[in-house]
């Protein structure tokens, strides 16, 4: 299965925040959304990632004066990407590999979709339901 599959099945709506937005901002759109990271883009282009993990690390250093800190001080700016053509099992190997859990798809330097750990796992468990069923199916034809 391809990410281009994936994202067909779950869309390629992406949320994203500007570089200046402070962490009680992501935070609170993080819950509305109920999302554990954002894309962080200027004018089209990503520039990093903000996850639960970064704003949790950044508090604890800080406490609640982290709040009022723009993500841009925070946010992570090693971004691994896929593309559509990307299988997810390669996705899958990259997410275990660098420990992440969101991956942005990107085509010619545009944000495309997102993909996280979850997405790669449903699809996997739906390739093996349809295995299974495609067994099953030649047992009792058998």
């Amino acid at each position: 299965m391809r990410i281009a599959d994936v994202l067909q099945s779950k869309g390629t709506a992406v949320l994203t925040v500007a570089p200046s937005v402070t962490v009680r901002q992501v935070i609170d759109d993080m819950a509305r959304h109920n999302v554990g990271a954002l894309v962080v883009v200027l004018n089209n282009e990503v520039l990093g990632m903000i996850s639960e993990r970064d704003i949790i690390r950044r508090l604890h250093q800080c406490g609640a004066g982290a709040l009022g800190t723009p993500i841009a001080e925070i946010m992570s700016t090693t971004v691994f990407t896929c593309a559509l053509g990307d299988s997810v099992d390669s996705l899958a190997a990259t997410m275990t590999e660098h420990r992440i859990r969101h991956l942005p798809v990107v085509v010619d330097g545009a944000l495309r979709g997102i993909v996280s750990i979850g997405d790669v796992v449903k699809s996997r468990m739906d390739e093996l339901e349809t295995e299974r069923d495609h067994l099953e199916s030649y047992i009792h034809r058998g």
